[in-house]
């Protein structure tokens, strides 16, 4: 008897270690703790569920691979040979007598360095590197970094913030003493600067935060507690972030950057209202201004009351800014809405902003564009200058070097260490990510998916020892019915959309999680853009198919282009060409919706239907001749919607502006790959049905 309660002991204990290993749960974040392979949120910081690996861990493959290999021969991989304000003759990063290069250097080299780290591209790793050595050689004694500017006689740091976030990536490749020195010795420079003389120039004033992000990076590496003390100082100076119903000011890509200061503070303070107060901003700025479909909000240079319409844009600048805040605010709070958010303004508006081959990116985005062209469209758009809407390599100085962060950051996050020595998937593209795990167990995971035109995503480990860690899996808020599967058994816990399936189990080598993300269509109505209707196809929005004219033009041309291009001596000007867009398709149409039934839960377009395609042969699915699938749908033309006196797309028109008596089939596509789009739809009548996402 003895001896079988023994066995049976023995039983019961196997179960329940079989069971520890294979511990899936649903939860709203990861778990804190203090991470023993990267440097976490340090005491006494908050937050901090989220670390983002080392520059080059996370290896994208698929179309994201192939959007940075683009890149690597468009504009951002070789700016350097092309941009007047990059040349190295007498550079102000270069030396301390130059007299050009103040944010555009900074702006260019964070995006290019990161970019040349994933690739491995040893030329352009070079490149960076001889701006890395200038900037860490030129500090000066007092410990300030690159060009002495001033303003009123008061010292001016905004370059100075787009560098440090530089250094740290060149620090996280390279692990150069140096740079946390030198890092070191500039926060401690800016404490010695009196109060009423510190951010007072407009954009550091607007931009605090980036500085405040460097101050913590630079503490989780060093732990130097007299660094924190910089937070606190960065904060009381720059502009209040925590106003109630209002923000301090509506700039599009101050507003991009600045809403997120109060949850970087938080991180410092400790307080609730700080962490609440960055999400009030993100809601108020699109409360007012972004009820339209992409995920960004009208401020074409800045949002302005009675310009809201989806044919208002944001700037290149503006949506690389608020994917990087994205970013920023997963690894404060876990919360994985914000991953969804840099999906949506990566995937449906981002893809846009360039031309297929990167050589060539617009000023302005927006949601409904039938145009694209190079003239002046004041006041349609805040900012009256020519070229606001072509397609450029001088679409301005400002996105011209800045849009390069976008998807080397992107990448950087799809993967993310948890603090609780785990990992965590993020942002979904397919990607190899190799990291430390628990107690310094190296982990390989390997990522295969079309995502997001793919609804399965698959994950093998590779490890060379057994190890225990959990796997967070996001589920994306609009995924409703997603499965997880391990090592192809389904998982009895059920997943929930908007949460995380957390799987703590230890781990062998050649294990597989299956998640698969069923996409569906949605819909949602804009009721403050006269009842307008935008659908999506899992995390994709919809646009109507416009057939694109390019018109090339000369980019030496202002006529179609900013005054403030400037081209290095020397440049081949035609093999930079400019682009106007034109539409040779009828765009004005109002859509005709049905109401849910028992196929849709929502509000859905007649004659609604899928076709897929063939995965493009060149791994990049973001045109209208490449997407994997289409859509069909009803639309009536509205003969009034057209092209308003400035030459913009007009606004939508009212339920009360005739429709046509013919019903035309129409095709739609995803937004991501229509340069020219309607992706907010008037409709034949506009009852006020709810959200379906809702």
């Amino acid at each position: 008897m003895k001896k079988t309660i023994i066995v049976l002991m023995t039983l019961a204990a196997m179960t329940i270690n079989t069971k520890a290993q294979s511990q899936i749960t649903i939860v709203d974040q990861p778990a804190l703790g203090v991470n023993n392979n990267y440097p976490g949120f340090r005491s006494p910081l908050n937050g901090g569920y989220l670390i983002k690996l080392p520059v080059g861990q996370v290896q994208p493959r698929g179309w994201l691979r192939e959007y940075l290999v683009r890149q690597s021969k468009g504009l951002n991989g070789e700016l350097g040979t092309v941009s007047a304000w990059l040349d190295k003759n007498n550079n102000q990063w270069l030396s301390n007598s130059g007299d050009h290069g103040w944010e555009e250097v900074p702006y260019w080299l964070r995006g290019y360095a990161s970019l040349a780290y994933i690739l491995d591209d040893e030329a352009m790793k070079n490149e960076a590197k001889t701006w890395f050595e200038a900037v860490l050689k030129n500090q000066k004694a007092d410990g300030f970094l690159g060009p002495k500017n001033s303003s009123n006689g008061r010292p001016e740091v905004w370059a100075q913030m787009i560098m440090l976030w530089a250094l740290q990536t060149y620090y996280e490749h390279s692990g150069d003493e140096r740079v946390l020195t030198a890092m070191t010795k500039y926060l401690k420079w800016e404490l010695t600067v009196p109060d009423e003389q510190f951010l007072e120039d407009y954009w550091e004033n607007k931009r605090a935060s980036d500085n405040e992000w460097t101050a913590i990076w630079l503490y989780n590496h060093t732990g130097d507690a007299e660094l924190l003390p910089v937070i606190e100082k960065l904060h009381q100076n720059s502009c209040n972030w925590e106003m109630k119903g209002d923000l301090p000011n509506w700039h599009g890509v101050n507003v991009a950057q600045g809403f997120r200061e109060p949850a970087t503070y938080y991180v410092y303070s400790g307080n609730e209202d700080d962490l609440a107060a960055a999400y009030d901003n993100h809601n108020e700025i699109r409360r007012r201004y972004g009820q339209v479909p992409g995920g960004m909000y009208g401020a074409d240079e800045n949002a302005r009351r009675g310009y809201a319409d989806p044919r208002q844009g944001a700037e290149t600048c503006a949506l690389v800014e608020q994917m990087a805040s994205d970013e920023i605010m997963m690894s404060i709070t876990g919360d994985t809405q914000w991953a969804d958010h840099c999906e949506d303004v990566a995937l449906n508006t981002f893809t846009a902003a360039l031309t297929p081959d990167m050589r060539a990116l617009r000023y302005i985005t927006s949601p409904n564009m039938a145009i694209s062209d190079g003239k002046k469209h004041g006041p349609s758009i805040d900012n009256d200058l020519r070229g606001m809407l072509s397609m450029s390599p001088f679409s301005s100085r400002c996105c011209q070097h800045n849009h390069g962060m976008g998807w080397p950051y992107y990448s950087e996050n799809l993967i993310m260490a948890t603090a609780d020595n785990g990992l965590a998937t993020m942002l979904y593209a397919a990607n190899q990510t190799t990291a430390k795990v628990a107690d310094g167990k190296t982990v390989t995971i390997e990522e295969t998916t079309n995502y997001p035109f793919d609804e399965a995503i698959n994950l093998t480990i590779h490890t060379d020892d057994d190890v225990a860690f959990p796997l967070y899996l996001r589920i994306p808020a609009w995924a409703k019915d997603a499965t997880v599967t391990i090592n192809g058994e389904e998982s009895s816990t059920k997943a929930e959309a908007g949460r995380y399936v957390c799987i703590n189990r230890t781990w062998k080598n050649g294990d597989t999680v299956g998640l698969t993300l069923p996409m569906t269509l949605t819909s949602r109505r804009w009721t403050a853009n006269n009842n307008s209707i935008s659908f999506n196809y899992g995390p994709l929005t919809l646009s109507l198919k416009i057939t694109e004219r390019y018109n090339q033009r000369d980019s030496r041309d202002h006529e179609i282009v900013q005054d403030d291009s400037h081209w290095q001596e020397g440049v081949d000007a035609s093999l930079w060409p400019a682009y106007e867009i034109f539409a040779d398709s009828p765009w004005n149409y109002a859509i005709v919706t049905h109401e849910a039934d028992n196929q849709y839960d929502c509000e859905y377009p007649a004659g609604f239907s899928i076709t897929k395609r063939e995965w493009p042969a060149d791994n990049f699915p973001f045109t209208l001749e490449s997407v994997p699938f289409t859509f069909t749908a009803k639309g009536k033309k509205v003969p009034t919607w057209g092209f308003d006196v400035s030459g913009m797309t007009d606004v939508l028109p009212s339920i009360f502006a005739p429709r046509d008596e013919t019903t035309d089939d129409i095709e739609l596509v995803p937004m991501g790959a229509a340069r020219l789009r309607i992706s907010a739809f008037p409709t034949e009548v506009s009852p006020l049905i709810p959200d379906c996402e809702e």
